[in-house]
């Protein structure tokens, strides 16, 4: 007698599979740039476009791939967005020059976007509300293995293998999954109409103060292309808002946000973007820059602070169900903020790596506790039918917050030291990380304000009642 595998695993592992993949390849080819360089004979900007075209189209196309998957089917969007990241990756493998392989990574952002909201969604439409602390744990938990793994694999491939190796470990991965989709339920969302209108002012108009903030740095701040993107993507955010106010069918019902719960769920998620993975972008050069550590070495070194959520996360999700959401938030909130309060006091040029691992254990402990009470909260403040457009919401403004933690720590770390000498960059260090210590603690406060969430199927049904009708993307 066949044993049939319950359709509730087959959605995890499909959820689990991608959101490791994703994840993985925002930081697998930072240890990878050096050799790219020599490789494909790039210069430094073409080597930031590497990392950035990827975080810049994961950020602007996260909540067209959550509306499109409410419209016309999360099942069905995901594999697109699986298959979109699969051929991405092969295509970036194979670049013969820079631009083919900024290009690729574009592309693969686009994928990653479409793909990762659905993650959660899929999950949330087989996991009974009771039930979804340990899932989204289980899930946060594989995410940060990706960002754990992330700079070890590609450090390791690159040193004893090559490059493009990077990305060809994507494609066995995603037609391994392909099959398994066939397991997964198909959902949706309570879709309407089309928002062809908002979507064109969200893209452009993220795409816009992006763009402004990614070459704020090497550019200056007051070129003509760079408060162009600002000012413009400013202007059509603006935009944006304005008209769904009145759109019949708007991309983002902003009634959501009239929620304190979950205004301020997301407000928290944008900080701890800001203040973390700014921290994060300036910590992993050190040991590199400073210490001399090779890529490989810096990557295995940073595990302290990268594995530590695989090990807390899973607890969170746990904890989150008895203790309550927002507590367990707070609590890895205020870890983060103590973690990189450590690094800041500590850091020196001659500073032993022993007297730098609490601190990474601080850190990385506090963003396990973080991810999953987040995608709940997330979740739990969104009335059933709109929980992709909130999903792929706070995942849009996490991925814009660590795009504006990297440009502006980057700022304070150019003004107060920079790359001259060791000492200069751990001065320049020092205060950015000061200030993301800052900023992480202000999102503990807002984090110890947030509602009790208590949502029930017909609490659910009833707020969205009172909202328009959503829209898939077009």
């Amino acid at each position: 007698m066949t044993t049939r595998v319950p359709r509730p695993l087959w959605t995890w592992i499909a959820a689990s599979v991608a959101v490791f993949m994703v994840s993985m390849d925002n930081l697998v080819v930072t240890n990878a740039l050096p050799v790219i360089r020599l490789k494909l004979d790039a210069g430094l900007e073409g080597l930031e476009w590497t990392v950035n075209a990827y975080t810049l189209s994961f950020a602007v196309f996260l909540l067209t791939g959550a509306a499109l998957g409410d419209r016309f089917g999360r099942r069905r969007l995901f594999t697109i967005g699986l298959v979109v990241f699969t051929l991405a990756s092969a295509a970036a493998a194979l670049a013969p020059n820079i631009g083919i392989l900024i290009a690729a990574r574009a592309v693969q952002g686009v994928g990653g976007a479409i793909a990762m909201p659905l993650t959660l969604t899929l999950l949330a439409s087989v996991v009974p509300p009771q039930r979804r602390g340990v899932a989204f744990g289980v899930w946060s938990a594989t995410a940060g293995l990706g960002v754990a793994l992330g700079p070890v694999i590609g450090g390791a491939i690159t040193e004893y293998w090559s490059w493009q190796w990077i990305f060809w470990v994507n494609v066995p991965i995603g037609l391994l999954l392909l099959p398994v989709l066939f397991g997964v339920r198909e959902s949706r969302g309570g879709a309407g109409r089309l928002d062809p209108v908002g979507t064109v002012l969200a893209t452009l108009g993220l795409f816009g103060v992006v763009f402004g903030m990614v070459r704020g740095n090497q550019h200056g701040w007051t070129s003509a292309q760079v408060l162009t993107g600002l000012v413009g993507g400013g202007v059509l955010l603006a935009a944006f808002l304005l008209w769904e106010l009145r759109a019949p069918a708007p991309m983002i019902p902003l009634g959501l946000f009239r929620s304190r719960g979950f205004a301020l769920t997301n407000t928290v998620a944008l900080l701890m973007a800001f203040g973390m993975f700014g921290a994060v972008f300036l910590g992993a050069q050190f040991l590199q820059t400073v210490q001399g550590y090779s890529p490989l070495e810096a990557g295995v070194r940073t595990l302290p602070w990268t594995a530590m959520p695989v090990l807390t996360a899973p607890l969170a999700g746990m904890f989150s169900d008895r203790l309550g959401a927002r507590r367990i938030l707070a609590l890895g909130l205020a870890l983060q903020a103590a973690g990189i309060g450590w690094l800041a006091v500590v850091l020196s040029p001659e500073v032993a790596y022993g007297r730098l691992v609490p601190a990474f254990v601080l850190a990385g402990a506090g963003m396990g506790l973080f991810f999953a009470p987040i995608a709940r909260l997330t979740i739990d403040f969104a009335p059933v039918r709109l929980q992709g457009v909130a999903s792929g919401t706070s995942n849009a403004l996490r991925q814009l917050g660590t795009v504006l933690g990297v440009a502006a720590l980057g700022t304070v770390f150019s003004s107060v030291g920079g790359y001259a000498s060791a000492q200069s960059f751990v001065d320049g260090t020092r205060a950015a990380e000061w200030i993301g210590a800052a900023v992480l603690a202000v999102a503990t406060v807002f984090a110890l304000f947030l509602p009790a969430a208590s949502v029930t199927p017909e609490a659910s049904a009833a707020d969205a009642e009172a909202l328009p009708e959503p829209m898939a993307v077009a």
